[in-house]
């Protein structure tokens, strides 16, 4: 068992790699409302934080309550968790996931206060399904569900909760412009669920990937990429958005090289193509927020 310090486990821990799926809805969020003239600097730069935050609390409780469950063990081939190595206790562990879910609620009484009831009910919600993903006593995340939770708290949830604490309302461009960020989001979770399919399915982790299978798995992923290449399209074409939101059609060559890398690589290799994902979506949503607000 490999020694650090014990900066460098909750460096770990925390998953740095893993915020850009909790910056890039917020980008595109504050994207749309600059688009619609609602931009607000205070709630903008708030719900980057609390989605950070909400995003450094849910890698903590996958940390703790993987390895309780078995899910994380001496055969895992993503990168090393700290509470399976023995870095950080469990107990250490639980205790920073709570005070990082104290800091987003922090954070949601301020939007509540900007915003309102439904900001606090979209911040409630989202704490709950951070933890329950692997904790409670039948975390969704081992039934298939956790594809449906990130598209949607990734990409709805983000984006239009990032228009609304802005706008006071959801429009259709930021109802739209979820999409994209939901799926390349759930791109990164179906990379990971691929790596790990062989150890999940003994773990009894039904993750998605174990009942669909090596095959129908990499073709779902293909299948994200192309519905988030092909939004910015709709939008252009209904009206919602002028042709700079087409920015995000630069990023395509990663996207293409994700998809032949994808067709191929299993084992550690799809290490690399997870933070590559998680790289194209921030890419990705940061040309989108960039395009909108032109």
């Amino acid at each position: 068992m490999a020694s650090v310090s014990a900066r460098s486990a909750w460096w770990l821990a925390i998953r740095p790699a893993t915020l850009t799926a909790s910056a890039a809805p917020v980008l595109v969020g504050t994207g749309a409302a600059w688009a619609d003239g609602k931009f607000a600097l205070g709630p903008a730069l708030a719900a980057l934080v609390g989605a950070a935050l909400l995003q450094v609390g849910a890698n903590f409780a996958n940390d703790v309550f993987d390895f309780e469950r078995g899910a994380d063990n001496a055969d895992r081939l993503g990168p090393q968790r700290a509470t399976q190595q023995g870095w950080i206790s469990a107990a250490q562990m639980k205790r920073a996931m709570w005070l990082a879910f104290a800091g987003a609620t922090a954070v949601g009484l301020y939007l509540t206060w900007v915003a309102g009831w439904p900001v606090l009910a979209l911040g409630l919600l989202s704490i709950a399904a951070a933890y329950l993903y692997t904790g409670g006593p039948k975390p969704y995340g081992y039934l298939g569900l956790g594809d449906l939770a990130v598209f949607v708290f990734f990409g709805f949830g983000a984006v239009a909760g990032t228009y609304y604490v802005q706008a006071l309302s959801v429009s259709p461009l930021a109802l739209l412009a979820s999409i994209p960020i939901g799926a390349l989001a759930t791109a990164i979770l179906v990379v990971n669920n691929l790596r790990d399919i062989d150890t999940d399915a003994l773990a009894v982790k039904n993750t998605l990937a174990v009942p669909l299978g090596d095959g129908p798995t990499r073709g779902y992923y293909l299948l994200l990429l192309a519905v988030a290449y092909l939004v910015p399209l709709l939008l252009w074409w209904r009206g919602l958005a002028g042709p700079w939101a087409l920015l995000p059609w630069l990023s395509l060559p990663l996207a293409l090289q994700l998809a032949r890398r994808m067709r191929h690589e299993r084992g550690l290799a799809l290490n690399g193509c997870l933070v590559r994902t998680a790289h194209l979506e921030v890419v990705f949503g940061l040309l989108f927020a960039i395009g909108l607000a032109w």
